[in-house]
């Protein structure tokens, strides 16, 4: 992989069937979703055990057609990633799909947790650099409060044997979810199922100071409501430390881009903070609007994050240019 890429562009994650969505390359070929967005090819719940096979044929058969459709003429194309199924196929797919390493990004690894993770770390140290890796923590084995903090902790201090490689950090919210018997309406946010916000909550405890950590998906994409819902769980995602979202329908991309651009009041305090003057004996300064505090000590990872959004997903109420690229009116 090429491509020089952090977790903060992965952005929105739309998943299909990797045997399913037979038009997807004329879909990318025709730029017909928002963008900036990400691709996840699934090889795993979505396909029954049976037709992983030719699944894996028909995903060839896509990643050969999106290579030939590039070299005919440009079009936008996604971060692309593979969910598998095992440590074992994962290696195997790696392998056999190596001629399209220039557009595939990497695997997606489910379930990821102590059962699985020195597997998992073992192939990728063997697959080189071509690749990069999205942990997916929604084990049900996580649930259990008498070993959960030890275990999470142990599987982060594994990850850093191949941290140069973790992409992202996902989250399952739907396993969860599942695990207890629960469900989120359109008018509710994961956060209100308590059991899962805890899991939730304890995964970004332990992952996000190193790594970026994705939201859960969210599972409306029509009907009355579902877009304000959709929002205002992604304003909770980023405000618990969740950065991106995956996405199950073509409509969400962009509600999830508008949801990740910045606030024009926060990207000017990110760049006052990131551009902090040295030789200042003070540390610590009112915004321009003289409503809250700036300090560089204590608010300079956020500014980081900040300023890496906008760079990707723009600035709030601020017109884009035509090319399509931001304009930014202070430093980066």
């Amino acid at each position: 992989m090429s491509r020089e890429i952090t977790g903060y562009d992965v952005g929105a994650l739309m998943y299909c069937p990797a045997n399913g969505h037979k038009g997807i390359v004329d879909a990318l070929r025709e730029e017909r979703f928002s963008c900036p967005f990400s691709l996840a090819f699934c090889l795993e719940d979505t396909v029954r055990e049976d037709a992983v096979e030719l699944a894996e044929r028909e995903l060839y058969q896509t990643l050969e057609r999106i290579t030939a459709a590039r070299r005919e003429g440009y079009f936008y194309l996604p971060l692309i990633f593979v969910r598998v199924r095992s440590p074992r196929q994962m290696e195997e797919l790696a392998r056999r799909f190596r001629p399209f390493s220039d557009i595939l990004t990497g695997f997606i690894l489910p379930k990821f947790f102590i059962e699985n993770c020195g597997a998992y770390i073992e192939v990728i140290q063997g697959a080189g650099a071509d690749y990069y890796y999205m942990p997916i923590f929604e084990s049900a084995s996580m649930i259990d409060l008498r070993h959960r903090y030890d275990r999470l902790a142990e599987v982060r201090d594994r990850m850093e044997a191949v941290s140069g490689r973790i992409l992202n950090v996902r989250v399952g919210g739907n396993d969860f979810s599942h695990a207890f018997g629960l469900r989120r309406q359109v008018d509710q946010t994961i956060y209100q199922l308590r059991p899962v916000a805890s899991l939730l909550t304890d995964i970004v405890t332990t992952f996000a100071s190193r790594y970026v950590v994705a939201g859960p998906v969210w599972e409306y994409f029509a009907g009355s409501g579902w877009e304000s819902g959709l929002r205002r769980e992604m304003e909770l995602d980023l405000l618990c430390g969740f950065v991106g979202k995956t996405v199950i329908h073509p409509n969400q991309i962009a509600v999830v881009n508008d949801c990740l651009k910045v606030s024009a009041a926060d990207y000017q305090d990110a760049c006052h903070i990131l551009n902090w003057d040295p030789d200042s004996p003070r540390l610590v300064s009112s915004t321009a609007e003289a409503t809250r505090m700036n300090e560089y000590n204590t608010h300079f990872r956020w500014a980081d994050r900040v300023l890496r959004l906008a760079r990707i997903y723009g600035i709030k109420n601020e017109p884009e240019p035509q090319d399509g690229r931001i304009n930014f009116k202070g430093q980066l």
